[in-house]
């Protein structure tokens, strides 16, 4: 009699996404929904944040949760060691289960992520950058590491896939989170309703960290006041992106001299109201003026420092002509940028009194940043993503295209 000797089971891959701000966890939830969309039983563990558990990862920490209201430097390094320490020992425990990873998915935060990506390519995964590191930008030694520690890297700006390919790291554009669904006009329309009335209406971005918020709201404010002499119909609202962002926002703005202006308020965790609602955009530099861009507002922009000495030593590093994403995107002066801004409040409000008095120049902004975006027309980049990380991971699920004609 011959005797049946059962195979043993085959073992699962499995993915370890690791994020580090409310960015990332954003950026990090619609990949993990569209790879459970995918295969619901995909193990995904994951240090992030609730949005990527709520999208179906194991989220073995809990991540991002300080990012927004910061930690001392020396804190933060020390808390970072930890964490690695900790990711070091679950990879290594993971190693013997059923379920071992075999690719690690660091979304964006290249300071925190890169020590975390030496960890696992000595622990054998692979690696696949979601969101690449602006290297682009400042820093461009640090290509050679990225190429050490990546097997493929996420591109979400249109011309970073070249850049990166030219150095030898494997690289691909998959579009902008952003842009994967079409806005839900009503529904903003309807929120719109509940904001200020007046014209012009002036929306406020200062950000979301300490630092940004300590810097940029007294010259909001500033301007603000500034803008309503010239237009005493003003309305103001400052966009804040959570709840204690907004009661800092309250309490700083409250203590400056001058106090709270008159006919400002704060919309707390709705940007995509505030912007459709304005008539004029004063912004900090970063993926919030691409939420302006998509409405086809105009802007101004903005990013105050305070030492015009670290700039300059700063710029040593730097790599770039333009910081604001419109103008690093067509490679040119689309939008205006006031970056680093050291002075006050007046610039800003002779470029926003010069937009809203010409609609011709407002216009000609918004229509060379419309061409700029059509670059993302048609992509779906937590559908695009999804392909190349079970591209590199082996994994052969139906692709997004064949899912879609399924259905």
């Amino acid at each position: 009699m011959i005797e049946v000797v059962p195979r043993p089971a085959r073992k699962r891959g499995a993915l370890l996404f690791t994020a580090f701000e409310p960015s990332g966890d954003d950026h990090a939830s619609a990949v993990i929904s569209e790879l459970k969309r995918r295969d619901p039983d995909l193990p995904i563990f994951a240090w992030g944040g609730p949005k990527m558990q709520r999208a179906g990862a194991e989220v073995i920490e809990r991540t991002g949760d300080d990012a927004v209201m910061g930690v001392p430097g020396l804190a933060k390094v020390a808390e970072h060691w930890r964490i690695n320490k900790r990711i070091d020992a679950f990879l290594r425990e993971n190693a013997l289960t059923d379920t071992p990873i075999v690719v690690h998915i660091p979304v964006d935060s290249p300071a925190a992520n890169t020590p975390i990506c030496a960890i696992s390519k000595k622990r054998g995964l692979k690696v696949v950058h979601l969101v690449a590191p602006q290297i682009w930008a400042w820093g461009r030694w640090r290509v050679h590491k990225l190429r050490r520690l990546t097997d493929q890297v996420l591109c979400v700006l249109a011309f970073e896939e070249e850049f990166f390919r030219r150095r030898g790291v494997p690289a691909k554009f998959i579009g902008h989170f952003l842009f994967d669904h079409e806005l839900d006009t009503q529904s903003l329309d309807a929120r719109v309703h509940t904001m200020g009335e007046g014209h012009p209406r002036i929306a406020m971005m200062p950000g979301s960290r300490p630092n940004e918020l300590d810097r940029h709201l007294p010259i909001l404010l500033d301007a603000f006041r500034s803008l309503r002499m010239s237009f005493p119909d003003a309305v103001g609202v400052v966009a804040a992106t959570n709840p204690q962002v907004a009661e800092r926002l309250r309490r700083e703005g409250t203590d400056l001299a001058g106090g709270w202006p008159d006919g400002v308020s704060i919309v707390t965790g709705d940007t995509d109201a505030v912007v459709r609602w304005c008539d004029i955009a004063l912004v900090k530099s970063g993926t919030v003026t691409l939420q302006v861009a998509r409405q086809g507002r105009p802007m101004v922009v903005f990013y105050k420092k305070s030492s015009p000495l670290l700039f300059l030593v700063a710029r040593t590093i730097l790599s770039t002509k333009y910081f604001s994403l419109p103008n690093v995107i067509a490679h040119k002066r689309i939008v205006p940028e006031l970056v680093p801004h050291f002075g006050g409040a007046a610039p800003i409000v002779e470029i926003a009194q010069r937009l809203l008095r010409d609609p011709g120049e407002a216009k000609a902004q918004t229509d060379a940043v419309a061409e700029v975006l059509s670059k993302y027309h048609g992509m779906n980049a937590a559908a695009n993503a999804a392909d190349e990380i079970l591209r590199v991971a082996g994994i052969q699920p139906a692709s997004s295209s064949d899912l879609t004609r399924a259905t």
